[in-house]
Formats: C-alpha cells, structure tokens, sequence
C-alpha cells in the first residue's frame, strides 16, 4: 500500500470530530483510518475512500462530499464487530478530469488485487468510469449494476456524468459480461434506449417495478461485481441535496438495496455518487447516504454466514422439470437464499419466486434472459 501515498490524502480527523468524542459503540472508535500512516488493510472486509471530484458533471470546485458524509456515519454505533472497516483517506484531485481518473484507477485496481471490498463515497456519477477501468486494468470480465433514475448514456451530452455509459457499455476492448439498471424513471428516459439495452440483453428494472418487489434484487446484487449507485435514485424528501425527481426510492429502500449488494460475496467496488453537500439540507443527505453504508456492513456481515455449495448439509435441494428439462434449485438453511441451475449446470443466483414458477411449469424470466445471454 505504500505505493498508493502518492494518490491519496489524508483524513482530518479534527473536522470528524470537532463537537462531540466518539463513544466506545460508534464506527469511529474502530474504522482505522488514514490520519498520519495508511491503516493496514490485510485484514479488512470493507474499505472507504473519498473521491470529491465532481467536473465530470460540469460543477468547477472540488467539494468536500466525502468527508462530510465521513462525518455522519463514524457516528453510527458498531453492531456489527465480525466486520473490520478501514478508511484511506481521498483521492488527490488531478489538474484535469482525465487526471483525476487515472488515480483512481489506480487506487481501486490495486485494492481489486488485494480481494477487497471496497465503498466509494463522493464525486459525480461518471466517476463509474474509473471504478470500471479498475477491472480492465486486470481483464477481470465482470457484471455491473446501476442504480439510478435516468440511464446516462447520452452520447450528444458534453457532460461526462451524463454520457460515460456509452463509453463503458460499448467501448473496446470491453470487459462488460452483463448490465443492470435499477430503478429509472421512465419519463427521464427514451423509449429507444430501453430498446437498444434490451437487444444487448441486459436488464432494465423500473423504479415502480422494483418498489413492487425489490427482494426481487438482491439476486440480481448478488450477481453483480460493480455497483453504482447515484443519489437522484432517491426522492428528494429523502435526499433533498438532489433536485432531480421528487419521485424515486424512499431511504429506506435505498438501504435494503445497500445491504443486498453487501449480502454479495462477489461484488467487489461500490460507489455512492452524486452528492452536493452545498444542496443538503441539514445534512439529510449525508446522513441518508451514512445509513446506506450501515446497511451495506450489516449485509457483509451476514454474508460471512453464507454456506459454500460443497456443504450440503447446509442446503435444501429441490427438483423441478420445465421445457422437458430437469433444474436444480438450491435454497440456503442460513440466510434462506436460493439458487438454480442452468443446462450447463452453472448456479445462478435467483429467488424464491422464481422456483415458483418453476415449479408451475412456467419458465422463470431470469432463467430465460440468463439463457439467452450464453
């Protein structure tokens, strides 16, 4: 890690806690973070950094996201001690966009490496980008999942944050295995958009869809390596530092779809962006985002509960026959997960409903896309 001092600044402590001391239950007493030496991170199950870069969506000044957002959750109380947490500290800014960009993908390509799951906090949407690039520095092939309520992929836009889905969907060489896109708005976005993505078979969810059902996600999070999520997916009385919809996820919705993604053993970079502190009325946003991050902990540490497949004792096996094909579903003791099986006999993650419909002789959708995918 001592090669990354170059890309990183340190935490200011004294700003965290300039009007009350930690107690010995919040995050703060045991996030081990980077004041004068980067923490040792060997050991840790989630890593925070800050990136408050936000010229990709046209706004000039740096902004202090990271740390105010710091600022609400290390006074969060610890409950979940089987997770240990480090923070190191934020991303330097670079003289230019691409600047910027580059240190973090460097930073995120070397914790990648290390098998770490790491939170980004800060910065405008685009910095998706390089959380993407991070995985193409090592070819890793990955799944990535965008919660948001527009799709940015408006090629026409000199806005980065509007426009980067275009480069990391269809740029080359492409390390994308699948797309997801969780809770749009359908009057944000273009009919013929939904169209294109649907022909690449990648999934689209509508925020009304997924409000109707949103255990539903936690298969697809649970698929999913990179995750992105933008703020305006939340509506503004919930997060009023964004003005962009007053309809999206209510807070609480926002954390059950953070704790999915840290239930995931494969998710391995998650980055909450989008956040104007300047907009944020009394630090209701910071606080809202805070929680997000608790409840991404808390689905860590219940992860660590999860059985592997080899243990069968810890599994119940169901069999189910639809198009003349005889399908696994395995459905976990511990955390009452379920999983089916492809004709290649590959295990995807799925749910309850969709053994269901299995076992009604209706073909589950998820299966059905997973299949046309190969």
């Amino acid at each position: 890690m001592n090669d990354l001092h170059e890309f990183l600044t340190p935490i200011n402590l004294d700003y965290l806690n300039d009007d009350a001391d930690y107690n010995d239950g919040n995050l703060g007493s045991y996030i081990k973070a980077y004041e004068n030496d980067l923490p040792d991170i060997t050991e840790a199950d989630i890593i925070l950094v800050g990136v408050n870069e936000q010229r990709g969506a046209g706004l000039k000044e740096q902004s202090d996201a990271a740390d105010v957002v710091r600022k609400q959750l290390y006074r969060l109380n610890y409950w979940h001690t089987d997770v240990s947490i480090a923070d190191i500290g934020n991303i330097k800014p670079g003289l230019a966009l691409q600047d910027t960009y580059a240190a973090i993908r460097t930073v995120l390509t070397e914790l990648i490496k290390l098998e770490r799951t790491v939170i980004v906090i800060g910065g405008s949407h685009d910095i998706t980008l390089p959380q993407y690039h991070a995985y193409g520095n090592i070819k890793r092939i990955i799944d990535a999942t965008v919660v948001d309520a527009a799709i940015d992929l408006k090629s026409e836009s000199m806005l980065k944050s509007q426009s980067f889905l275009m480069e990391m969907l269809t740029g080359e060489p492409n390390f994308i295995r699948h797309y997801n896109h969780i809770g749009f708005q359908s009057y944000f976005v273009h009919p013929r958009m939904l169209e294109t993505l649907d022909k690449l078979r990648f999934d689209c969810f509508r925020v009304g869809v997924v409000k109707e059902g949103i255990e539903e996600m936690e298969p697809v999070l649970r698929n999913t390596d990179l995750m992105s999520f933008d703020i305006s997916a939340v509506r503004y009385s919930d997060a009023p530092s964004t003005e962009y919809s007053p309809n999206g996820f209510t807070g609480e919705e926002a954390c059950t779809l953070m704790r999915y993604a840290g239930m995931s053993a494969k998710l391995s970079t998650a980055g909450i962006y989008g956040y104007q502190p300047e907009m944020d009325y009394r630090f209701n946003t910071a606080k809202q985002i805070s929680q997000m991050i608790w409840y991404f902990i808390d689905g860590k540490s219940r992860s660590k509960h999860e059985a592997h497949f080899d243990d069968k004792q810890n599994f119940n096996e169901y069999h189910t026959v639809f198009t003349d094909s005889d399908t696994m579903f395995l459905q976990s003791k511990r955390t009452n997960r379920w999983w089916m099986q492809l004709p290649g006999n590959e295990m995807i993650a799925c749910s309850y409903n969709d053994y269901v419909n299995a076992s009604r002789n209706v073909i589950p959708e998820r299966w059905l896309r997973a299949q046309e995918r190969l």
